[in-house]
């Protein structure tokens, strides 16, 4: 008898995102791209050094989405619990590209770098509180 996962569309299911080193690995190589300026190796070893940083995160952390918070593990443990009942606002900086996730609680706001599928995260946020994302501003001088 073979048991099918959750679908992901479903409210009541646990989601666990998979890592996306894509971030880490770009500030990675900007690190090393920098040891070409006139200034190295200062600038070179301390954008490199965020980006290992990253990279041993994406390798450490993974990230939950359940029916009621999102939740932080590292090696297996809960690091964090963010409860989506004291979210006020959430939004996605360039989602296309390894972006940023902001969202505001009542008591914080947190900017997270997006070390996660960004699709599944957006896809899963809509999910459960969609109706608290914060739509890009419109230039009212474009047109």
């Amino acid at each position: 008898m073979s048991t099918t996962p959750p679908s992901q569309n479903d409210p009541k299911a646990s989601v666990v995102l998979s890592p996306n080193p894509r971030l880490p690995l770009l500030i990675t190589a900007l690190g090393i791209s920098l040891w070409l300026v006139p200034f190295h190796p200062w600038p070179s070893v301390l954008v490199g050094s965020v980006g290992l940083l990253l990279l041993v995160q994406t390798l450490i952390l993974r990230l939950e989405i359940t029916p009621q918070a999102m939740v932080i593990w590292q090696s297996g443990r809960e690091l964090r619990r963010f409860p989506f009942t004291s979210w006020l606002a959430w939004r996605m900086f360039l989602p296309g590209l390894p972006g940023l996730l902001y969202f505001r609680e009542e008591k914080s706001p947190h900017l997270l770098p997006i070390l996660f599928d960004s699709a599944t995260l957006k896809n899963q946020l809509r999910l459960r509180v969609g109706a608290l994302e914060q739509p890009q501003q419109q230039d009212p001088t474009a047109n």
